[in-house]
């Protein structure tokens, strides 16, 4: 079937606010969408449904079966694919008017400004800290509107931010909600989600996107919306811009955006990907996986997944060296100290960056 424009998009032409204008407005529009789980996987469909003219998604991930109570856009099936890959599949037939590709890789400060010098809006739908103030920083130095999303647990968190203003200046950015990035709030993946609250906030973050592009409403800037799913509750909090594109330029310099929780391990207990490599022949080498369905590039001697890593249980050998893998080295690296905890003499090494940094 081959629809027309409006056809396909007639209940939302339909609409005074939107018409034919504001959908031409939105075939016209470019978003970056960094991240295809929970939130930006649905965030990439409403948009393409809502007749965004072109997408570009980045994800390095791929999909896991304990993605797929939130993650609605994949199937068993996906399990083990490359998430952005099968999200613009799903994407290009449900709308045909939408150009949509992606790039499989981490978006990083190396490539950052590449990837979104080329877009309007980029959303924000990940669950990395330091990839979320990486992408607010390079879109404050490169007046960038930037569409934010975060949850925890039961909440969830909204914004617009560094949106041009009358007089030419930009509203407030992630660093006025945030100053500090902190260092013990846990992903998804540690602390748990409900669906609910991933669709909500999502939908939410399409919203603030449509608003922009067709110039109706009145989009979240200046204010972070906080919204509680257990009680139904939601308020907005009121931002004073204080991190100027001249601040933040300063602190783009220094700062390497690499999760807090790697600046903190212990760099004795580290193997590279090179290194790991000219092992993976040794027979007195024994990698442990403490992540499920990981896509790996070696094999790996046995599983255990983190959340039932016990290393007493473990059967060791003081002959062999042991490597503990995750996807991005986080999960490993509390598998690796357990092991130094239980064997202190035992040669144990976490996989550094993980799956997604080995090369």
């Amino acid at each position: 079937m081959k629809p027309k424009k409006n056809q396909l998009f007639k209940r939302q032409i339909t609409l005074s606010e939107i018409g034919a204008v504001g959908q031409q407005k939105l075939q016209n529009a470019s978003v970056l969408v960094v991240g295809c789980g929970g939130l930006g996987g649905p965030i990439a469909v409403y948009l393409a449904a809502s007749g965004i003219g072109k997408l570009h998604l980045v994800d390095f991930d791929t999909v896991d079966i304990t993605n797929l109570h939130r993650q609605v856009f994949y199937c068993l099936d996906d399990v083990g694919k490359p998430k952005a890959e099968v999200l613009r599949k799903f994407i290009k037939c449900r709308a045909p008017f939408t150009e949509v590709n992606y790039t499989n890789k981490a978006i990083a400060k190396e490539n950052v400004f590449e990837l979104i010098d080329k877009f309007d809006i980029v959303v924000d739908g990940t669950d990395s800290l330091p990839t979320k103030y990486l992408v607010n920083d390079a879109c404050v130095l490169q007046n960038k509107p930037l569409v934010y999303g975060s949850l925890y647990k039961f909440d969830g968190y909204v914004a617009a931010f560094n949106i041009k203003q009358a007089d030419g200046s930009y509203s407030c950015n992630l660093r006025d909600a945030f100053p500090e990035m902190v260092t013990d709030i846990p992903n998804c993946e540690e602390a748990g989600t409900l669906n609910a609250i991933v669709g909500i906030i999502s939908t939410a973050q399409v919203n603030e996107v449509l608003k922009l592009v067709t110039g109706i409403g009145k989009p979240l800037t200046n204010q972070l919306l906080i919204y509680n799913v257990l009680q139904n509750t939601q308020l907005k909090m009121k931002l004073k811009s204080i991190f100027t594109k001249e601040k933040i330029a300063k602190l783009f310099k220094v700062q390497t955006y690499v999760d807090a929780a790697c600046a903190k391990q212990n760099l004795d207990w580290q193997i590279s990907s090179k290194t790991l490599k000219e092992k993976l022949g040794d027979k007195n080498l024994e990698i442990i996986a403490v992540l499920n369905n990981l896509k790996l590039p070696f094999k790996v001697h046995q599983t255990i997944h983190i959340h039932n890593f016990d290393a007493k249980k473990i059967d060791i050998d003081y002959a062999k060296t042991y490597v503990m893998v995750c996807q991005r080295g986080f999960n490993s690296y509390r598998a690796t100290e357990k092991m130094k905890k239980q064997y202190p003499n035992l040669e144990v090494y976490n996989l550094t960056g993980g799956i997604s940094s080995y090369e």
